[in-house]
């Protein structure tokens, strides 16, 4: 298959600054070109594809899958291979993708012969038509297993050993849960590096674009029990919104234990996710229990230099869910893990409704105290960890379950139960307190306080909320204690009546 050489090559000296040749591609000439960019005005992506591949439904893309037979790099027994997503459906604006050989530019195009069209028939597309996305096969659990996925938008995902697809990540975001339109950039060209024949990483390289912003990124993608993304970008803004959200997380929360089962659904929980943890500057690690809220609903947590934050599942019974289908028990956490000062800021916490677990309603991110500046690119690096289990977080006590429910014959109170486990169990008198804290206005009466449940050996925390005449949101807080020693991680939940 011939390489459509002219019209790429001649792109790419076109956007690279003088003296830099194609052959001399790394991360700073992919940063000038997308300096480049956003000092004149954003020019939409034009339409390439053909009117066969625009009516295309979600049935028939669902038909087109990639002939294993062309994955990139399988004949030369590569440690990673390539396959393409087809153009249609939701995708209709497709990505060019590089190879990258020695710095060199080599393009790889777009051809029906790629693809298995099933009961569908190919039409003529042109040269240049490009593809709606691209995956990533090598050693996970066994050779060729997927390992990561960059499709729609600036959206990637990806798993750890015994893991299945669940939450993604994004380049990052903006004005994500703001009045009006969300801006979605997006990844519209991507270079892959050429792995040797005994690489245990691969590296990616994307670039960024929408009407506000350009980026560069680099991914380095390291495989194993726990894969991590090694991501290094720059952004440059055309004009500057109202939130910037860096190292976004996206996930899905139907109901869980926390709100109680759903009554149209057999399953007892629903999700991907069903906490944000963090662990902050000063050492503390805090969980928040994810929830389905009828409206829109926004937290932040003021940070100086996080050390993490990420989006977990931690909940892995599978009878809790009593899903053979979806496998949410096997869903991946995401964890962010900040590479150098990140400086003052919020992690923010956006949730929203959703009717079904189709719809993603949870984002978390990182949003930086100080807006960006423009001509002045915004540089940020952070390792992401994919992984069922992920070590060290936290190393005490952690939050196992949270549920909540009415108090008997008053009902002016709410009552929650918060279990801790990985503390050890109690001796006589072990002399463990839960320690409370509620928002102004509101109070907490221990109901019964703590105690040690050997059936689940987990210590149970159990307190009444009484809030104030408004009934308005109440936000509070518990953790465990014995001695003024603090053992668990922090518990941080919102009730909204």
């Amino acid at each position: 298959m011939k390489p459509f050489l002219l019209p790429v090559l001649t792109c790419l000296l076109l956007n690279f600054p003088l003296g830099a040749a194609a052959a001399d591609f790394d991360f700073a000439a992919l940063q000038e070109r997308a300096r480049t960019m956003a000092a004149v005005d954003y020019r939409a992506p034009a339409v390439r594809m053909p009117a066969w591949i625009q009516a295309l439904d979600y049935d028939a893309h669902r038909a087109i899958y990639y002939d294993l037979a062309h994955a990139w790099w399988a004949k030369e027994k590569l440690p990673f291979q390539l396959q393409f997503f087809h153009p249609g459906w939701l995708f209709r604006t497709s990505i060019q993708v590089h190879e990258l050989t020695a710095g060199r530019v080599h393009p790889i195009n777009f051809s029906p012969e790629l693809f298995n069209y099933g009961s569908n028939t190919p039409g003529e597309v042109p040269p240049d038509l490009g593809f709606a996305g691209l995956r990533i096969h090598g050693q996970l659990n066994q050779p060729g297993d997927e390992i990561a996925v960059f499709l729609g938008g600036s959206y990637f995902r990806s798993v750890g050993r015994g893991q299945q697809y669940g939450l993604s990540a994004r380049g990052f975001t903006l004005n994500s849960g703001e009045p009006g339109d969300e801006e979605f950039p997006r990844f519209e060209e991507f270079w892959v590096e050429r792995p040797a024949v005994d690489a245990q990483t691969i590296t990616v390289f994307a670039l960024l674009n929408s009407p506000s912003v350009t980026g560069a990124y680099r991914f380095v993608i390291q495989p194993g029990d726990v894969t991590v993304m090694h991501v290094k970008a720059a952004l440059y803004f055309r004009r500057i919104p109202a939130v910037v959200g860096l190292a976004p997380l996206t996930s899905m929360f139907l109901h869980g234990e926390n709100t109680g089962w759903s009554r149209d659904d057999f399953r007892p929980e629903v999700h991907d996710s069903d906490g944000l943890l963090m662990h902050t500057g000063t050492g503390e690690w805090l969980w928040r229990p994810l929830t389905n809220p009828p409206n829109v609903q926004v937290t932040t947590f003021q940070e100086r230099t996080p050390r993490g934050f990420g989006l977990m599942q931690r909940d892995r019974d599978f009878t809790h869910y009593d899903d053979v289908d979806a496998n949410y028990h096997h869903r991946p956490n995401a964890w962010v893990e900040p590479v150098g000062d990140w400086g003052p800021g919020v992690v923010r916490l956006l949730q929203f409704h959703t009717i079904d677990e189709t719809n993603d309603n949870t984002v978390a991110c990182w949003v930086p105290a100080v807006p960006p500046t423009i001509g002045k690119p915004l540089a940020f690096e952070y390792r992401l960890h994919w992984a069922g289990a992920l070590k060290g977080t936290p190393p005490a006590g952690w939050v196992a379950a949270t549920r909540q429910g009415a108090v008997l014959h008053k009902p002016d109170r709410r009552l929650f139960v918060v279990d801790f486990a990985g503390v050890t169990p109690p001796k006589k008198n072990a002399g463990v307190e839960i320690k409370l804290w509620v928002g102004p206005g509101a109070k907490v009466v221990p109901s019964p306080g703590v105690r040690w449940i050997e059936q689940a050996k987990v210590w149970r925390a159990a307190f009444e909320l009484i809030p104030d005449a408004t009934r308005g949101p109440v936000e509070m807080r518990c953790y465990l204690s014995q001695d003024d020693n603090i053992l668990t991680e922090t518990w941080s939940q919102l009730w909204n009546p």
